[in-house]
C-alpha cells in the first residue's frame, strides 16, 4: 500500500439528537461564508478517495488469501467493498462540477472554502461516530436553520454531502486499519524469525534482535500488540526482545501494556465507526428525501401562505417547480429565497383581498403561481430587483 497521510476519523463527542439540536444553532452562529466562486474540491477528493479505499481493500484481500491475521474492521471493509464502490460511483453520478460551484462555501475554519453544507455533513457524522439516523439529522438541520436558512439547493445537496462525508470517514478509518495491518504483519515477521532461533540457536537471538533495532520499527500499538501477543508466555529466551521493547517504550513514558490495551481500544473503535459508516450508507437509499426537503425548507413554508391553499393541495412536481421558480429569482435578483417566497406570497394575497367580491375565487392572480410561473412573473421579478431578467414563456403568456 501507498504512504498516505493518517488522519484523524471522523470522531468527536457523541451527541444526542437534543444535542444535536443544540449544537446545530451553535454551527450556524459560527459559520461565515465566503464570497464569489472557488475551485471544486470535492471531486478531486473523492477521486483520491476512490483510490486509497481500492487499495487498502487490495492490500487487505492479499492478506486474507495469505491467511494472515486481519481484525474485524479489516473484514467489515472487505465483506462492505462491494458497497462502497457503488456509493462512489453514485456521489460522482449526482454531483456535477457546475452544482457544486453553486453552493455556499464557508470563509474560515477547517472546512474553508468547501461547501457550507459539507460542513453540515462532517458534523453530523463526527459526532455520531459514523452513524446518520432521520430524527437528529432532522432536528440538527432545523436548529441550523433557525438562525442561518439554508438554500433549497444546500437542502437537497444534503444526501450527496452525506455520502461524500461517509466516504471520507471509511477512507481515514482504512488508512488506519491499513497502517495496522502493515505494522501487525511486521511483528509478526520478527516474531517468526525470533522464535526459530530462539529454537534452533538461542545464542544467536541477540543479533536478530539488533536487527530489529537496527531497522527502528515503529513504538505504535499495533506492532508493539502483535510482537507481544507472539512472544509473551513462550520461552525465556524471548523475554529479551520484550523487554527491548519496553525499555525503548519507556522512554515516552508508555509501557508494553498500555500499547496493548490501545490496541483492543483503535481495533474496537474502527469496528464500530465502520459498522456504522456502512449502515449509514444504506440509510441514506432508504431515506425520503423528498419529504425531508420540504419539511426543512423555509421556502416551502412560506409558499404554503397561498391564499386559498392551492399550493398546498398541489402534487409534489408542481410545488417543486414552483420553489425552482423562487431559486432562479433569487438567483439574479436581490433578494434572498425565502424573501422570494414571502413576496409572491404577498402579492398573491394583496390581489385575493383587492379582488373579493369582483373576480371571485377563481382569479389566477390571487395564487403564487401567477408570480413564480405566469404572466405575473415581472412584478415579482421588479420586486426582487433581478439584475438580469429571464425571458419565461408559458402557456398562459401566449393567450
Amino acid at each position: 500500500m501507498r504512504a498516505v497521510a493518517e488522519e484523524a476519523p471522523l470522531r468527536s463527542e457523541l451527541y444526542s439528537a437534543d444535542q444535536m439540536e443544540q449544537h446545530g444553532k451553535v454551527l450556524a452562529a459560527a459559520h461565515r461564508l465566503a464570497p464569489g466562486r472557488v475551485p471544486e474540491r470535492l471531486l478531486t477528493r473523492l477521486a483520491e478517495n476512490e483510490s486509497i479505499l481500492t487499495d487498502v481493500c487490495a492490500q487487505l484481500g492479499d492478506a486474507v488469501k495469505a491467511t494472515r491475521r486481519t481484525t474485524p474492521a479489516a473484514e467489515w471493509l472487505l465483506d462492505n467493498f462491494y458497497l462502497i464502490e457503488e456509493q462512489i460511483r453514485t456521489a460522482r453520478r449526482h454531483f456535477p462540477k457546475d452544482y457544486s460551484r453553486e453552493l455556499p462555501r464557508l470563509s474560515h475554519g477547517p472546512s474553508a472554502r468547501l461547501p457550507r453544507v459539507y460542513d453540515l455533513a462532517l458534523e453530523a457524522i463526527s459526532h455520531g461516530d459514523g452513524r446518520v439516523d432521520a430524527e437528529s439529522l432532522s432536528r440538527f438541520v432545523a436548529a441550523y436553520q433557525t438562525v442561518m436558512p439554508l438554500r433549497l439547493g444546500e437542502l437537497w445537496a444534503i444526501p450527496i454531502m452525506l455520502r461524500l462525508a461517509l466516504i471520507e470517514n471509511l477512507r481515514r478509518v482504512a488508512v488506519h486499519v491499513g497502517a495496522g495491518n502493515i505494522n501487525r504483519d511486521r511483528a509478526d515477521v520478527w516474531a517468526e524469525q525470533m522464535m526459530e532461533v530462539a529454537e534452533k540457536d538461542p545464542r544467536n537471538l541477540i543479533l536478530v534482535i539488533a536487527d530489529m533495532a537496527r531497522s527502528d520499527p515503529p513504538m505504535v500499538s499495533a506492532f508493539v500488540a502483535e510482537l507481544a501477543r507472539k512472544l509473551q508466555g513462550q520461552s525465556a529466551a524471548l523475554a529479551l526482545p520484550l523487554t527491548w521493547i519496553e525499555q525503548r517504550l519507556s522512554e515516552s513514558g508508555r509501557s508494553i501494556e498500555q500499547l496493548v490495551h490501545a490496541e483492543s481500544q483503535e481495533q474496537a473503535g474502527a469496528q464500530v465507526s465502520i459498522g456504522n459508516t456502512i449502515g449509514s450508507l444504506r440509510f441514506l437509499g432508504s431515506m425520503n428525501w423528498r419529504d425531508f426537503v420540504e419539511a426543512q425548507s423555509a421556502v416551502e413554508r412560506e409558499l404554503r401562505g397561498d391564499p386559498g391553499g392551492i399550493y398546498a393541495a398541489m402534487d409534489f412536481a408542481t410545488r417543486d417547480r414552483y420553489r425552482h421558480a423562487v431559486e432562479e429569482i433569487a438567483k439574479h435578483g436581490a433578494l434572498p429565497e425565502i424573501d422570494v417566497a414571502r413576496t409572491a406570497v404577498l402579492l398573491a394575497r394583496q390581489r385575493a383581498d383587492a379582488g373579493a367580491g369582483a373576480t371571485g375565487e377563481g382569479d389566477r392572480a390571487a395564487h403564487v403561481g401567477f408570480y413564480l410561473v405566469d404572466k405575473g412573473r415581472p412584478s415579482l421579478e421588479r420586486r426582487a430587483s433581478m439584475r438580469v431578467c429571464l425571458l419565461y414563456t408559458s402557456d398562459a403568456a401566449d393567450e
